[in-house]
């Protein structure tokens, strides 16, 4: 007897859900157009963004950022229609607010994710660097491999790659030690003071000249008198190569070869420190020769 009242209330809400149910077919199969239209809206505009990338030359990383943008914001606009289609009572404008308070929490709660994020899409579009080249930020210094949205990989020159976060190439100065192909170079190469320092200067500045590697063609060997060192007269040597680090180690390396093998051609010598010693006693050399003999027979 008791169970007819409890059998009569559930058969009353599976009717009234059946009819609910029919009311909201139709929403939900027009949501479901909506959404695949979405769905091949979205596929166009990425294809349509790609295609434009390669015509503007663009970076693939930031052809790739800005079609996850636009096929982002199209699945937004196509999920909120879909949403009022099958919910009235829900507006857009309600909907707004509702992602706009979820956007903040999210901001908040990924705060360093979306910094890199944002970096990330300001590196690819300002294109401070390029892939390839040599970068020096924060203590990493090497050849950049990848941008991605979130970080930078540099491969050190010794070979170890490091993983840089965006907001920190955003955020420091970057050295672009390949912007150009040039760069230039310096030693500090010392006569001793007894040489003529004009023939020295003429002899360095020729050496440096018949270097494979340094570009006089592009940029003049500057030599100048730079010091009076401990021992000698310091040059200044100064000579543009290519900007790679191995090209700078390769060019320094032939440069100094060139410069000593015509120094000492011309009989310049390249004095080494000279160190003067003084005693406040005088010192008796015979009795020290005499004293070190007997500690050698002992």
């Amino acid at each position: 007897m008791e169970l007819a009242p409890i059998t009569a209330a559930l058969a009353d809400k599976l009717t009234e859900y059946g009819d609910a149910l029919v009311v909201i077919t139709p929403r939900i199969a027009v949501a479901v157009v909506v959404v695949l239209i979405t769905w091949g809206v979205t596929s166009l505009a990425r294809a349509l963004v790609r295609r434009l990338g390669k015509r503007f030359h663009l970076r693939p990383n930031l052809v790739d950022v800005l079609a996850m943008i636009a096929g982002v914001g199209l699945w937004l606009v196509g999920i909120l229609l879909a949403l009022t289609v099958v919910f009235p009572s829900i507006t857009p404008g309600k909907a707004l607010t509702t992602l706009g308070l979820g956007s903040v929490a999210i901001g908040f709660a990924f705060k360093d994710t979306f910094e890199n994020f944002l970096a990330g899409i300001l590196i690819l579009l300002r294109e401070p660097f390029r892939i390839g080249d040599h970068i020096e930020c924060d203590d990493v210094e090497g050849q950049v491999e990848e941008i991605t949205i979130r970080d930078s990989h540099v491969r050190q020159t010794d070979g170890q790659r490091v993983v840089v976060p965006n907001h920190i190439l955003f955020q420091n100065a970057v050295v672009v030690r390949t912007d150009r192909d040039l760069r230039r170079t310096t030693i500090i190469c010392g006569v001793a003071y007894g040489e003529d320092v004009d023939a020295a200067r003429s002899i360095i500045e020729h050496a440096v000249t018949r270097v494979d590697t340094v570009r006089d063609d592009v940029k003049d060997v500057e030599v100048f008198a730079q010091a009076f060192g401990a021992s000698s007269v310091d040059f200044e040597v100064t000579w543009w190569t290519g900007s790679r680090p191995i090209d700078i180690r390769r060019s320094r390396d032939q440069v100094i070869a060139s410069v000593k093998r015509a120094l000492d051609d011309a009989g310049i010598e390249i004095p080494f420190p000279y160190r003067t010693l003084t005693f406040k006693e005088p010192l008796d050399l015979k009795a020290e020769a005499l004293q070190s003999r007997e500690a050698q027979r002992a």
